[in-house]
């Protein structure tokens, strides 16, 4: 770690635009692509399941190498693997820029997703190694704050870029940014390490390769069939390696994943509603985010304007829950927000049609905005609440793992209920199959209200000795952050946030932050 002395001649502001842009790239670019896809679809011949390939592709990446990229800059060096992270996600996004064909554009998604598994994890965890104990709790709150500016700007800016130049241009905004943020990195961001336990490269080959599987199973379903050899083939290798990684996990003495953590009811639980909710939420996100554009053709702007109160509402209510929960208890709020999600997401699909009013649908996107709000900073102090410290590291990144792998499997699975209904990405072909879509998403949340209604009750969790105030007033700050953060992924499946807790043990120890 850096020195203390060292953190010091930092100024906060500079350490903050150092470790921040290039998770602001990131950020703006899912948003970015969500805007694009109708276009894509139009530019390049892009079919239903190409445009998932070209959300999951990063998604899965991400999820799939994000702990080991944690694991990495333990050992060579966070501002390294950092730093790599933004050469590889800038020249996947000039590759991305540069395709003349889906199969290339999902071929960069997916490198841009191996470069973001080293930036997400790492951005905080060298912020608050650059300033001091003092400055940190303000350090996390900017740096929370720059999250959430990425979902309220990020609608227009695709948008706009998308309206007035073209696709390409999305891609090309990175390139910029990254060369910028390099030497800025290089300059501001001290180096540090961690604890050297070897990288559990075989785990990260067997999850990545059996999520890789199940997604593909489920997304070639409608078109191969379901009983064909190329589907139940990779739905069963895709569960062989999973379970082979389970047994990998138990086994190895350096796992990737430690199983003993979901001895806890309060880690299990949370992990599983976190993981039904992304899948839920941004499954049917993936959905909606096209109709506007598809059916009533709005404009990418328009479509990003028009989507604001869902992006929005986020940012300004999620900070607001960390006071909530001392009163009213994670798991109230939990239940809450995925009762008020999924009944946005009903209302919805319920009254979706091809000429349905803006007014119509607007109730609906502020539930399912408020209702997400409810849940990101609740459900990840349910994560931690029983934790050690010197297991949020992994608790966290476990967390933001699983709630990636909800957003691919939501995508694969209501886009599958889409085309199996006779889904086409027309303005006549589209509606009907969009409301199954909708409402078996729907439906996936209401079950996960369900599930979390087992949570512990969790009022004043994470109140623990030392600094607890300073240590409450960071987590609130970064998982109002990186909350808002994935409702933008929502629709570019990609961003799941997940962060109470990591003031408290950030300066010790790396802790993964999904964005």
């Amino acid at each position: 770690m850096s020195s203390a002395s060292g953190a010091r001649r930092i100024p906060v502001w500079l350490a903050v635009v150092a470790a921040s842009l290039p998770m602001f790239m990131a950020t703006l670019d899912n948003l970015v692509v969500t805007s694009a896809l109708p276009v894509i679809h139009e530019k390049l011949g892009s079919t239903v399941e190409s445009l998932q390939w070209i959300t999951n592709a990063y998604t899965l990446t991400f999820a799939a190498l994000m702990l080991l990229a944690v694991s990495l800059g333990d050992r060579l060096g966070r501002r390294h693997l950092f730093i790599g992270g933004i050469v590889v996600f800038t020249a996947a996004s000039a590759l991305a820029a540069l395709s003349t064909s889906t199969s290339v554009l999902i071929a960069a998604r997916a490198l841009e997703g191996v470069g973001a598994a080293a930036i997400m994890p790492l951005s905080l965890t060298l912020l608050v190694g650059s300033v001091s104990a003092a400055a940190r709790p303000m350090a996390i709150g900017i740096w929370g704050g720059v999250s959430g500016l990425g979902v309220a700007l990020g609608p227009l800016i695709g948008g706009a870029v998308v309206e007035g130049w073209s696709w390409e241009s999305i891609f090309w905004l990175n390139v910029p940014v990254g060369i910028v943020a390099i030497p800025l990195a290089l300059l501001v961001l001290p180096n540090s390490v961690g604890a050297r336990v070897r990288a559990d490269v075989l785990g990260v080959i067997l999850a990545g390769l059996g999520i890789l599987g199940v997604v593909y199973g489920i997304v070639r379903g409608n078109d191969a069939g379901w009983t064909s050899f190329e589907v139940l083939g990779s739905l069963i290798a895709g569960g062989l390696l999973i379970a082979g990684f389970l047994v990998r996990e138990s086994a190895t003495s350096s796992p990737l994943l430690p199983l003993r953590l979901f001895r806890d009811r309060s880690f299990a639980l949370a992990n599983l509603v976190a993981m039904s909710f992304s899948f839920g939420a941004f499954g049917a996100v993936f959905i909606l985010i096209q109709f506007l554009q598809v059916v009533q053709g709005k404009t990418p702007l328009q479509a990003g304007v028009e989507t604001m109160p869902w992006t929005l509402a986020p940012m300004f209510i999620a900070p607001l829950t960390g006071l909530l929960v001392p009163r009213l208890g994670t798991r109230f709020l939990i239940v809450a927000g995925l009762v008020l999600l999924s009944g946005g997401l009903f209302e919805i699909g319920l009254t979706l049609s091809a000429d349905v009013a803006y007014s119509t649908m607007l109730p609906g996107f502020l539930l399912a905005g408020i209702g997400m709000a409810l849940v990101f900073a609740p459900i990840s102090s349910a994560v931690l609440v029983n934790m050690a410290s010197d297991d949020h590291a992994k608790a966290t990144g476990t967390n933001s793992t699983l709630r990636e792998i909800g957003v691919a499997l939501g995508i694969a699975v209501l886009t599958a209920v889409f085309t199996g209904a006779g889904g086409q990405l027309t303005p006549t072909g589209y509606v009907h199959a969009a409301v199954p879509a909708v409402l078996v998403g729907a439906s996936v949340l209401l079950g996960s209200a369900v599930v979390a209604l087992f949570l512990p009750v969790g009022r004043g969790a994470r109140a623990e000795a030392g600094d607890a105030r300073g240590e409450v007033a960071a987590e609130g700050a970064v998982a109002a952050g990186a909350g808002a953060s994935a409702s933008a992924g929502a629709g570019a499946g990609a961003g799941a946030g997940a962060g109470a807790g990591a003031g408290a043990g950030a300066a010790e120890s790396p802790v993964p932050l999904s964005v």
